[in-house]
């Protein structure tokens, strides 16, 4: 079971030191490190917001899960000790680990477990993954045992337990966890200077406290490119994770420096309101597709750091098909759709782009490339608390440029409330039969189906995979090369 699915990651982890210039000050502070991320979390509850930059700082670290996702995209126990799977794949019986605590001194149990599988698929839950949760019943045999019983199969559920939205959560800290986080992990929240950082410290009650080499990290948010490569080279931050890729030979000439560059599960994707006229029309999302080159986006926006793609799927990920062909960089056909269609043009669309230089760096781009076929783009930049809540949550857009960094998220297009506005029965019963296959084979197959009529049917332009560079200093280990999800799992962090 926990090799079926093998996933190539992004990124690479992070490690950090307080900053200080002086290298005879930096070698003294050896248990003591500095990230970098681009992206300031909105809060610190992964189960109530759809951010990967939530999950960044405290997946791993404050909370944690009853799987662990590694490097190479396998899973090991973590809250729980061991597990079985029934033959039929729907129910797993989960032994727990004992003597383990919440950081507010309540115990972590089975009743724990249950109370946060019960919250996160409740009616009344924000979890982006409710839907995975609401279709596990939760049955309590003893403290240290669990049953889980799925309403389907579904091959990839011990890899969905790692993620950040699966956490377990201390029952009397769900109001407060946004800004004052309680978990089971080895590092608790110290401050939060909203705009600057946060600092994590290790925590003494951890079961195993010696394993913890890093006793202070603080994240730093540096979103301005020129300004995140000026923090590294002045000895202010020692690891950069998923900076902005323009640096890449910069650092690698510099001795000082340690470059990590790692393939993805990431989708960078042109979303377009599938609900908003003309984006309704199929001709029209076709057009929109067709006007794009996707290799002078990548070559603008990432930097030359990118693989392009033609679904919502990537090079690597089980089941892929190369989906690049059915819709091609082709203008005179972009003007034919749309004439197809009677649009008249020029026709005037609002691109919404969120503060990550990959969007406004393609923003630029694609604007140029649809004014050739008549279609007047207006950009409109916003903050990331905006885009969360104007575009993702609100719908109010045409278009956005946005990377989707979840694994296993091709359901999120059998979500009619989802933010593109995507709705297809025909996709809706193909996924079903995907999730229900039980030979490896004619999972693959359905899923190359599931690419190509989404590759048809354009509900967003599919741009590329983008490969994730880390900068840090040579002297820190523990990096992860891979990254399946988005973490910066502290404890793995050193220096030599």
């Amino acid at each position: 079971m926990l090799n079926r699915r093998r996933v190539l990651a992004s990124g690479a982890l992070a490690a950090l030191p307080l900053a200080t210039p002086l290298p005879t000050l930096a070698q003294a502070k050896k248990d003591n490190m500095t990230l970098a991320l681009t992206l300031e979390p909105p809060g610190l509850d992964p189960t109530a917001g759809a951010a990967s930059s939530i999950a960044e700082i405290t997946l791993y670290n404050i909370y944690e899960t009853l799987t662990k996702i590694n490097p190479d995209g396998s899973v090991s126990p973590l809250l729980a000790e061991s597990w079985e799977v029934s033959p039929d794949l729907r129910t797993y019986t989960f032994k727990l680990r004992s003597g383990v605590k919440f950081q507010n001194g309540e115990p972590f149990n089975a009743q724990a477990v249950k109370y946060a599988f019960d919250r996160a698929g409740g009616d009344k839950s924000t979890n982006k993954d409710k839907r995975t949760f609401a279709g596990l019943a939760c049955k309590v045999i003893d403290e240290h045992t669990i049953v889980l019983i799925n309403s389907e199969i579904d091959p990839d559920l011990l890899f969905l337990l790692g993620q950040a939205t699966a956490i377990i959560v201390e029952p009397k800290s769900v109001a407060t966890n946004v800004t004052k986080p309680v978990g089971t992990g080895p590092y608790k929240l110290d401050a939060w200077a909203r705009g600057s950082s946060i600092t994590l410290s290790a925590w003494n009650g951890f079961r195993q406290p010696a394993k913890i080499k890093i006793r202070r990290a603080v994240f730093r948010f540096i979103a301005d490119p020129a300004a995140q490569v000026a923090a590294l080279l002045a000895g202010d931050v020692d690891v950069f994770a998923r900076i902005t890729p323009r640096s890449v030979a910069q650092f690698k000439a510099n001795p000082r420096f340690q470059v990590v560059i790692s393939g993805s599960r990431a989708k960078t994707i042109l979303a377009m309101n599938n609900t908003r006229k003309p984006l309704d029309d199929v001709r029209v999302r076709r057009a929109i597709a067709a006007a794009i080159d996707r290799k002078a986006v990548i070559r603008g926006a990432a930097d030359g750091l990118g693989v392009p793609i033609g679904s919502y799927y990537v090079p690597g990920a089980f089941g892929y098909v190369d989906t690049t062909g059915i819709n091609p960089y082709d203008v005179e056909k972009a003007k034919q759709l749309l004439a197809e269609a009677g649009v008249k043009t020029p026709l005037e669309l609002t691109m919404t782009l969120p503060p990550t230089p990959y969007a406004r760096q393609g923003g630029e781009i694609i604007t140029s490339e649809l004014a050739k076929i008549g279609i007047k783009v207006k950009t409109q930049n916003v903050e990331w608390a905006q885009w969360l809540s104007g575009t993702y949550g609100n719908k109010n857009y045409d278009l956005s440029i946005i990377s989707h960094v979840e694994p296993f998220d091709l359901n999120n297009y059998t979500k009619p409330d989802y933010y593109w506005g995507y709705q297809s029965e025909k996709f809706n019963a193909l996924y079903e039969r995907i999730k229900t296959a039980e030979r490896p084979a004619d999972r693959a197959r359905l899923l190359g189906d599931a690419q190509r009529m989404l590759a048809n049917e354009v509900p967003g332009v599919y741009l590329y995979q983008p490969q994730w560079v880390t900068v840090a200093n040579k002297n820190v280990r523990g990096l992860w090369k891979d990254m399946p999800v988005f973490v910066n799992d502290l404890s793995t962090l050193y220096w030599t």
